[in-house]
């Protein structure tokens, strides 16, 4: 059995040629080292599994090349030296690395050093560092690789060339699989490795490794279905199916859809997203400007194009927010399952019968699906027979119309309750001659001998609501003329009740200060001006910020409009003080000398 290198390894770039995705880097390396324009410290900073060390290895062999005399096999293993920095962090390992510098190589014109994680080094390594990085010996070149630029030092990143790789786009890291894959002898579809290049997130490290485990799962044919199931993935067809079923309103459908989702082990959460992003798509393909902006298969792309002709530009803005906000929301939502099942209601609920509905949330009710082909429900015949003689509660319940007795063999008038789909249909049944509309009086040609029986609305009838809302809009509101405001008269005791009763309203809303202020200052009346005397100018101007509310709450209360409120501070008013047992004792003695007497007859204390 022959060992097995990963595809990560096995084809990892040579040649600058070789780098995928990174040719304006490649390209600015190449001129720098033709016109000996190279630096003495370079970084390479990006996301993981881009090329930042396959490029740092590839620059380090090709400025050691003497013209075109290279040869693909020749090492130049002396020259190279890659340290780790997350497990050679200390001052020491830097300082051995600063000893090594001095030396000039034995092969080749440069001795690079690749520093791989730079980030991890110490604090005190970054400053041990900072000398020879800025004056390194004309044969040392550093190149630095890191994944977070922003936990380096500034005065490292200063001394440094900074190069950012960027991540590899979809179209590329599918380019390079379908390469890989001929090489490798798989036949694969372009849609299946559109997949795994999304799954990689940008990283061709990463793609490389899903293609590995997808061969492996699948072997030598890789299709759509089989990476879609061993990655865990919604595929397209999924989105595709769930937003005809938007479109086409089958709310039932669409919950059973998304049962079927959810019992396969996908996330509600990655479901809406995906929705999300579906519905961005169709949006893309609106215009024939922005089709290039769709990262698909040509098969996928079609479908697109064709869902996208559906779907109306309003219906797909309206659906894009509805999805986010739900994605917003899941993580702190605790009935996720019911989030998401409302969402997908609304989304159904946005176009009813080719018309928008208003933008405020709105779920079809259960009754446009009875309209849609759910057989109604009938109405016993005895119940038609025997004209429905309720209680009033039942009537409230039930939406048949109310029944009254007539003898005369004349045209019976049908009330406006007949709008409803199956009392319509039973009338029509009854009386095969009868016409039905929904905006004139109906006239049912009448049997001889018969009894017949006059349909009025019941309480739940559009009629009777609308002759409700007639009598509410019908009815007089008090409105207070502004002009001619109310001055009753009131007395002062009646002025008092008033204020401590706003006083204790303020205590119950938790302002005490202003409440107990309301308890312990009773103002007096002069004709209609409440005069209130306070002791300090720091009460009064509490006073005055509550003044407001309180006017209105007295101009009601006492219904005089005309009240005014003056307050006065009387700095010399008699203060209150805290007396002790024996304060109040003499002061009691002042009043009855005879307690004095009492005391002592009883031996008390004050």
């Amino acid at each position: 059995m022959d060992h097995f290198i990963v595809s990560a390894r096995k084809y990892r770039p040579q040649t600058f040629k070789d780098v995928v995705g990174q040719q304006a880097i490649t390209n600015t390396l190449l001129n720098a080292i033709e016109n000996n324009h190279l630096a003495q410290a370079l970084l390479f900073t990006g996301p993981r599994g881009v090329g930042k060390t396959s490029c740092a290895r590839i620059l380090a062999k090709t400025i050691n090349q003497d013209g075109n005399e290279h040869h693909p096999d020749e090492d130049f293993a002396f020259n190279i030296f890659e340290l780790d920095a997350a497990s050679n962090n200390s001052v020491d390992d830097i300082r051995s690395l600063i000893d090594q510098v001095r030396i000039p190589p034995q092969v080749g014109n440069y001795k690079v050093y690749i520093i791989d994680e730079v980030h991890m080094l110490s604090q005190a390594a970054f400053n041990a560092f900072l000398k020879t990085l800025e004056e390194p010996p004309k044969h040392a070149i550093f190149i630095l690789a890191t994944t977070e630029k922003h936990k380096i030092i500034p005065t490292i990143l200063s001394r440094c060339q900074i190069f950012d790789f960027k991540r590899i786009t979809v179209t590329d890291a599918k380019n390079h699989l379908m390469q890989v894959a001929i090489q490798e002898g798989v036949t694969a579809d372009e849609d299946a490795l559109q997949i795994i290049a999304q799954k990689a997130d940008g990283a061709m490290r990463d793609a490389l490794s899903i293609f590995d485990r997808v061969v492996s799962f699948s072997g030598k044919n890789l299709t759509r279905q089989a990476v879609t199931e061993n990655l865990n993935v919604l595929d397209y067809e999924t989105y595709f199916k769930t937003t005809d079923l938007i479109l086409e309103n089958n709310i039932p459908q669409l919950l059973i859809e998304f049962n079927q989702i959810l019992a396969q082990g996908f996330d509600g959460h990655h479901f809406v997203s995906g929705l999300a992003s579906h519905f961005r798509d169709l949006l893309v393909c609106k215009d024939q400007a922005t089709i290039n902006l769709l990262e698909v298969g040509q098969q996928t792309k079609t479908k697109y194009l064709e869902q996208s002709q559906k779907a109306s530009h309003s219906f797909l803005i309206k659906g894009i927010e509805l999805a986010n906000d739900c994605d917003l929301k899941y993580k702190t939502s605790r009935n996720q399952r019911l989030l998401v099942e409302l969402c997908l209601m609304q989304l159904a609920s946005i176009l009813v019968d080719g018309e928008k509905k208003n933008d405020k949330p709105y779920i079809i009710p259960p009754s446009y699906f009875k309209e849609k082909g759910i057989k109604p429900v009938k109405i016993p015949s005895e119940v038609k027979e025997k004209a429905l003689e309720k209680t009033e509660t039942e009537k409230q319940n039930s939406a048949l119309p109310q029944v009254e007795e007539k003898t005369e063999p004349s045209a019976t008038t049908v009330s406006e309750i007949t709008q409803n789909k199956d009392v319509k249909s039973d009338i029509q049944k009854d009386n095969p001659k009868s016409t039905i509309t929904t905006e004139t009086p109906v006239v049912v040609e009448k049997k001889p001998g018969l009894i017949y029986k006059e349909r009025r609305t019941s309480g739940l009838s559009l009629s009777s609501i609308k002759k409700k809302k007639e009598h509410e809009e019908s009815k007089e509101e008090l409105i207070i003329d502004p002009k001619n405001l109310p001055k009753e008269k009131f007395t002062e005791s009646q002025m008092q009740e008033a204020w401590i009763e706003y006083g204790k309203m303020q205590d119950k809303k938790g302002e005490r200060i202003i409440g107990s202020m309301f308890a312990m200052n009773i103002p007096t009346l002069d004709k209609d001006c409440i005069l209130l005397e306070l002791p300090n100018q720091s009460m009064k101007v509490d006073m005055e910020a509550a003044q407001s509310g309180l006017l209105q709450f007295l101009f009601k209360k006492l219904k005089n409009y005309s009240i005014e409120l003056k307050i006065i501070v009387n700095e010399e008013a008699s203060k209150k003080y805290a007396f002790t047992p024996q304060d109040k004792y003499e002061k009691l003695r002042e009043k009855n000398p005879l307690i004095d007497k009492l005391r002592s007859s009883f031996d008390l204390d004050f």
